[in-house]
């Protein structure tokens, strides 16, 4: 019986621990309360007594424990304050023990020896309910929590980066934020090595059951880094606010790909460590690729058709692992070390036609194979200061990667002897490091309790090395060697230095109104180095630019429920390699690709108007915004004799064409109409009218002002029983260049899960484009000397089997924000590595995954 009152009084002080918070002074820092509860007559320790805590003179309860069979008890996560603490054992009064502090200096408090003698009572208990929505509307940040959505589990960050309001997602992966593909994609708000080497096959590894929430950040203020001219997003990774061991392992079986994750957390006083592992393989999915061209160059016309197919295998692995320690209220260290790795390989079969050749038809064979790997190692400091809110944090990152790819293309059926001599079978490989230091340190100072000051600087160095290596078939008689091709390959060193230094003020202002003002200056040295190079026109290229960046948002809040926010930002776009490199990759002879050394950084300029507000369970977003975006960098093709094949070709280089003006408007809402159903939806229409400079208006197709959009619905329903099933759809109009457009497409998901055995396993079944096999994806670029058109098909639909484990035991508590190293500062979406032509190398059929 005693056993039972013991147990009794156990549940209650954990429901107590889960109802409220220890709050003490209001610090974040943690400590402990520990003793050891003795007989006052047998001086034996009491096993199983219940202690529990409250503030110093009051009732309530707010945590509790049990003693081991020495009599020993700990009280963990207690922030620094005065509280009473109680003692009751069955056959025993209450003993109580007021005050017992705990202070920032020594946040832990070892009571001794604690006497009791006999009495009985009982605690009552306290439960509290509550579910995080799947979407939230913030002042400053709109927050998709990916675990609360059951569709998105059994995927990867890809598929969940499309359900995210006012996010798209094109074929290749590359995420845009209101259309604009410029944005900087960050980890747990640092950056990762490992998406600046292929941003969209990283993001294909990374375990959809390991993300949290991703949070979308449309007018980022001056402290945050003034790359990314389209914004933030934002990936958080499962980590616990808890104290105590708990984790899960989740995976996923189904037609497309598989996936596995475990998370481990552990939290004690002041001590954590997290740990996580996730991986994931596709099975091998064919694509259809078909392409037709018609160019007029010096008064020669050339038709080329290309009709393949290919199949595509990728896998990926993504591991982190966590560790933070507070020594007290006023000094922290965390580190944190992210490794990565992934690859895929694609074989394909296109059958050609080339006007230009005396046999025009022929058939060629295309491989391509890539992997890449790296890691992440940052650690910072924190020191907090006794005036509340005073704070400098040092924080210093790693970021090391490597990518490996290789190519091969093979002609076949190609009979006149001519016409070999234009199409040589050829292999290629590319081996791109890339290393990244960053050192950065930010200042908080509450001047008043109306004013806040922020200001920090940073720098960050990067170094890019390149080794691109491509090898010819002297002639196509089997065993004959492939040799060095000296005119097709290229060793290339880059260097950027980034210095940066930034303030920013924030004002509370009378009738609930704030107003945030903040400049950042920021400077780029850029190097490119060729070595070993004969490719005409490699040279050494450096550049050097200084940008100011300032920002404000003005903001009014009406009875805690509706806000109204007026912003303008500034941001820079800046080329990587990808976009700078001039050496020119002919590994698809008919279709090469070129950078421009002497790119310009994309200006763009940002005023917005937004209107927020809570409707009971209902959350409503509307938003007006006007871009305008100087120095627009985008892809320019164009038709040029390569002297070195005898033939006329499509080359497409990176050009500043212009400027580009703006207008657009969202809107996000969620409803619940009644219990069980909540519908969601959001939409971004916006316009496109560039004014291009010469040369490039002699090659533009698109002149006027266009309309463009990006759509997101879903309804999830909810019933007794553990039962959740929810469906979404995706809309997405085609997106204009100045030479064409890049393709549309539209994409459905639904999914059912089930909760078993005390809510700690789950159960779930998927179906991602369940009435389609294929995506299609139509592009065109048209010119005064090209037209051409591409047809992609592309293979999502997937049928899958989810599940997901919880396990462990902990109390819920307080937990110190890190900060750390963000540098949202690089043009994602192109390859880092080094590998001028991205890290396929690209095959003769063009196929793209």
């Amino acid at each position: 019986m005693k056993r039972f009152f013991t147990l009794i009084a156990l549940i209650t002080a954990f429901y107590c621990a889960n109802a409220q918070m220890v709050p003490g002074s209001g610090s974040s820092i943690t400590g402990k309360v520990s003793g050891t509860v003795i007989d006052s007559i047998t001086k034996k320790p009491l096993d199983y007594a219940t202690v529990s805590i409250s503030r110093s003179g009051g009732k309530a309860i707010l945590n509790g424990t049990l003693t081991d069979d020495k009599g020993k008890f700990t009280l963990n996560n207690i922030a620094p304050g005065k509280y009473k603490i109680s003692v009751t054992f069955i056959g025993y009064p209450t003993k109580v023990f007021d005050p017992v502090e705990t202070t920032p200096g020594k946040p832990d408090n070892n009571m001794g020896n604690v006497v009791v003698a006999p009495s009985t009572k009982t605690l009552n208990a306290i439960t509290v309910v509550g579910q995080t929505p799947v979407i939230e509307n913030r002042i400053d940040k709109i927050v998709y929590n990916a675990e609360k959505d059951i569709t998105s589990t059994g995927g990867n960050a890809t598929d969940v980066l499309r359900k995210v309001p006012l996010v798209s997602v094109d074929l290749d992966g590359n995420p845009s934020l209101r259309g604009d593909q410029n944005v900087r994609v960050l980890i747990n708000g640092k950056p990762s090595g490992a998406l600046s080497t292929s941003l969209a096959d990283v993001l294909r590894t990374i375990p959809a059951d390991q993300i949290k929430s991703i949070e979308v950040i449309t007018s980022p203020s001056a402290k945050y880094d003034a790359e990314g001219s389209g914004g933030i997003i934002n990936i958080i990774t499962k980590t616990k606010n808890v104290s105590g061991l708990s984790g899960s392992i989740s995976g996923g079986v189904g037609t497309r790909q598989n996936n596995g994750n475990a998370n481990i957390n552990y939290k004690k006083n002041r001590f954590s460590l997290t740990g996580n592992l996730g991986s994931n393989f596709a099975w091998p999915q064919t694509s259809l690729f078909e392409l037709n061209s018609v160019s007029n160059f010096n008064n020669t016309t050339t038709t080329i058709n290309q009709n393949s197919a290919s199949k595509t295998k990728r896998y990926g692995t993504i591991g982190s692992v966590n560790v933070g320690y507070d020594f007290n209220e006023y000094n922290s260290i965390s580190s944190n070390i992210r490794v990565n790795g992934g690859g895929f390989q694609t074989d394909g079969n296109s059958n050609n036609f080339n006007s230009t050749l005396i046999n025009p038809a022929y058939n060629s064979n295309n491989f391509n194979k890539a992997s890449f790997s790296g890691f992440d190692w940052n650690a910072d400091y924190t020191r907090k200061f006794k005036k509340e809110g005073e704070e400098l944090t040092i924080a210093g990152q790693w970021s090391h990667s490597k990518v490996a790819a290789d190519f091969s293309t093979m002609f076949f059926n190609i009979v006149n002897a001519a016409d070999r001599g234009r199409f040589p079978n050829q292999q290629g490989n590319n081996d791109g490091v890339n290393d990244e230091y960053t050192a950065q340190a930010d200042y908080t100072l509450p001047v008043s309790k109306a004013i806040k000051l922020e200001a920090g600087g940073k720098s960050i160095f990067r170094r890019i090395n390149s080794d691109y290596s491509v090898f010819n078939q002297s002639t196509v008689t089997a065993g004959n060697p492939f040799l060095y091709n000296n005119a097709l390959s290229n060793q290339y060193d880059y260097s950027q230095n980034v210095y940066a230094g930034y303030t920013v003020l924030t004002f509370s202002l009378p009738k609930n109104y704030s107003l945030q003002t903040g400049l950042r200056v920021e400077n780029t040295d850029i190097t490119g180095r060729p070595s070993n190079a004969t490719q005409t026109g490699l040279q050494e290229f450096p550049q050097n630019y200084t940008n100011f960046v300032p920002s404000f948002v003005l903001s009014k809040t009406i009875k805690n429920t509706q806000t109204y926010k007026l912003s303008y930002n500034k941001r820079i776009q800046r080329p990587s390699l990808t976009y700078l490199n001039p050496f020119i990759n002919k590994a698809n002879p008919d279709n090469q690709t070129a950078g421009k050394p002497d790119l310009q950084p994309e200006i763009s300029q940002t005023v917005e108007l937004s209107y927020n507000t809570f409707i009971g369970a209902s959350v409503i977003n509307v938003s007006a915004y006007y871009k305008y975006t100087n120095n627009l960098i985008e892809g320019y093709a164009a038709t040029i004799l390569d002297s070195d094949l005898g033939r006329n070709v499509t080359r497409t280089t990176y050009q500043n064409i212009g400027t580009n003006q703006s207008v657009g408007a969202s809107f996000f809402g969620s409803v619940t109409p009644w219990k069980p159903l909540t519908l969601r939806g959001q939409i971004n229409g916006y316009t496109y009218h560039p004014t291009t400079r010469d040369p490039q208006t002699f090659q533009q197709s698109s002149i006027g002002t266009f309309f463009q959009y990006n759509a997101f619905a879903s309804a999830s329903f909810t019933v007794k029983g553990g039962w959740t099933a929810e469906m979404f759809g995706v809309f997405n109009s085609r997106r204009r260049t100045i030479q064409g457009t890049n393709p549309a497409f539209n994409l459905f998901g639904l999914g059912v899960k089930k909760e078993i055995i005390a809510k700690k396993f789950t159960l779930g079944l998927n179906a991602l484009s369940p009435f389609q096999k294929y995506l299609k994806f139509d592009s065109q670029v048209n010119t005064l000397s090209l037209n051409q058109a591409t047809k992609i098909r592309y293979p999502l639909q997937s049928f899958g089997l989810t599940f997901t484990y919880n396990f462990g035991k902990v109390n819920y508590g307080q937990q110190t924000k890190k900060k750390g190293v963000n540098n949202d500062d690089l043009l994602q979406g192109g390859d880092q590595s080094g590998a001028p032509g991205g890290a396929g190398g690209g095959g003769g059929a063009g196929q793209r995954q």
